[in-house]
């Protein structure tokens, strides 16, 4: 595994998502993540499955200070009270004094976000979380955060994959040295049906999977946390080491239609602001 390194922390390239996983395939695929190699996981308070992630990691042979944990609070807990107290339970359900990074899951315009982004900081500042940063943010809000409340973010997570673009926000994060954490890299799995990825695929005897998250990664302050169900796939997402994308590849991906967004809920912010 690589990394990609923010403000002096190592962030594995490739982490393993964890949405709609529950139960025991949950937590035999964390195990199954863990033993292969993987050393990032992704949750979220929506997702109902951290005692799952909690109990794999525990029982795993990792030590947890090996392990990059991501956790998000959901956009109803944003109150200034109400994130320290979800994120305490987190924490308990999670089996773990602290996370690696935490995030507001989306956007919420009925709280204060300076007021959340202070208790999230209280937070750190205990560390309890190691780091701190939005999800889903367009960038006008993630300008905001920088530029007017001066508090830096290490990461915004946001649906990132060769049919969607992200390079305005891509190009602000070199300037303000945060991470970008492309979640649906695969776009869901429409990546499979893309003649130009096949077709680059076949070259390197590669899926088209591989090829999107081979372009991804090769963005410098870009990790990706594909989600998947399939032992097959777990190992194949962390297979893309052994080649590099020629630059005319490269160009052809990111030529693709960008505008296919597949998550956006009826409280998803204006993307283009």
């Amino acid at each position: 595994m690589q990394f990609k390194t923010i403000n002096g922390i190592d962030v594995p390239e490739i982490g393993l998502g964890t949405h709609k996983l529950f139960g025991k395939e949950c937590k035999n695929l964390i195990t199954d993540a863990l033993g292969m190699g993987y050393r990032h996981i992704d949750t979220a308070q929506s997702y109902k499955n951290e005692t799952e992630i909690g109990n794999a990691i525990r029982l795993s042979n990792v030590d947890r200070e090996e392990i990059f944990l991501t956790q998000k609070i959901w956009h109803t807990n944003l109150e200034h009270d109400d994130v320290l107290q979800t994120v305490e339970e987190s924490l308990e359900n999670l089996q773990t004094p602290y996370v690696d990074l935490l995030l507001i899951h989306w956007p919420n315009e009925k709280y204060s976000l300076q007021k959340t982004l202070e208790a999230m900081l209280v937070l750190r500042d205990q560390g309890k979380a190691m780091n701190i940063g939005v999800s889903n943010f367009p960038l006008s809000m993630v300008k905001t955060i920088i530029e007017d409340l001066r508090i830096p973010i290490f990461c915004n997570q946001v649906e990132y994959h060769p049919f969607l673009e992200q390079f305005d926000m891509l190009d602000y994060s070199y300037e303000n040295e945060f991470l970008v954490m492309a979640y649906s890299p695969l776009a869901q799995g429409k990546v499979m049906e893309n003649e130009k990825l096949i077709s680059i695929g076949e070259k390197y005897g590669k899926t088209a999977a591989q090829i999107s998250l081979r372009w991804l990664i090769e963005q410098e302050n870009v990790v990706a946390i594909p989600k998947t169900t399939s032992r097959k796939h777990l190992q194949e997402n962390i297979d893309i080491y052994d080649f590099e994308l020629e630059d005319d590849e490269f160009e052809a991906i990111d030529a693709l239609d960008k505008t296919m967004r597949i998550v956006n809920p009826s409280f998803a912010p204006d993307w283009e602001k």
